[in-house]
């Protein structure tokens, strides 16, 4: 009788110190979990924080994660601007480039005629919006790398005369040097900003693009993979 009360006593402790431990490793599971996610969320807060932080006042910590996928906005057309012939009688040049605009990431005059119903993306994107080959002016169209903006007259504006509507002492800046590449043959980087200018294949890829700024790469689509940000 003793002997079966000891083994009963026994079986009930085992089976409570398994419950116990049970409890525990329940117990454990949640407090790591809760901890976990605890961590996750403030570091969260601390990357937004970051992000929306301002150095100098003006510019955020991370200025071109947003614009990351602009990137790929023509990859579909990556082949195609391959392809492309790149002759035409009247060549874009680094030089007539820059002649178009009043300083360097300006926006660019508009160097043809403009109709006075000729207002609005609509018609202006019917031929900056592919780009294509216009016999009219024996050249490729440029292609727009921020096609969204259809108030296209708010920024860009036709030349009608060739003398100043106002006298001034402004003087334009140098534009920045192309290449600087750490190794002779590695990818050089981005000389420039990326506002409203994230859209790479748009002006370095196909035969309307700059000469001397031209992909021989268009297909390969991740361009910032390789070229990074020069600040």
């Amino acid at each position: 009788m003793c002997s079966q009360n000891r083994k009963r006593m026994k079986k009930e402790i085992s089976e409570s110190r398994i419950v116990f431990i049970g409890i525990c490793v329940v117990m454990m599971a949640t407090s790591i979990f809760i901890f976990t996610k605890s961590l996750s969320q403030e570091r969260s807060s601390i990357s937004n924080e970051l992000f929306a932080k301002k150095v100098s006042g003006t510019e955020a910590v991370f200025p071109d994660i947003a614009q990351e996928k602009e990137v790929f906005a023509l990859a579909g057309k990556a082949k195609l601007l391959g392809k492309q012939s790149t002759y035409s009688s009247s060549e874009r040049t680094l030089s007539n480039f820059y002649k178009r605009r009043a300083y360097p990431g300006a926006p660019p005059k508009i160097p043809h005629e403009v109709q006075p119903d000729m207002v609005g993306g609509n018609n202006c994107l019917t031929c900056h919006d592919n780009g294509g080959y216009v016999a009219k002016f024996s050249a490729y169209t440029p292609v727009t790398p921020h096609p969204g903006m259809e108030n296209c007259r708010q920024c860009h504006v036709p030349e009608t005369t060739d003398a100043l509507f106002q006298e001034t002492d402004w003087n334009t800046f140098d534009p920045p040097e192309i290449g600087h590449s750490a190794l002779h043959g590695s990818p050089p980087p981005i000389p420039h900003s990326l506002q409203l200018r994230g859209n790479c294949l748009a002006c370095h890829g196909g035969a309307a693009a700059v000469r001397e700024i031209r992909s021989s790469h268009p297909e390969r689509i991740n361009c910032r993979q390789c070229h990074v940000y020069m600040k």
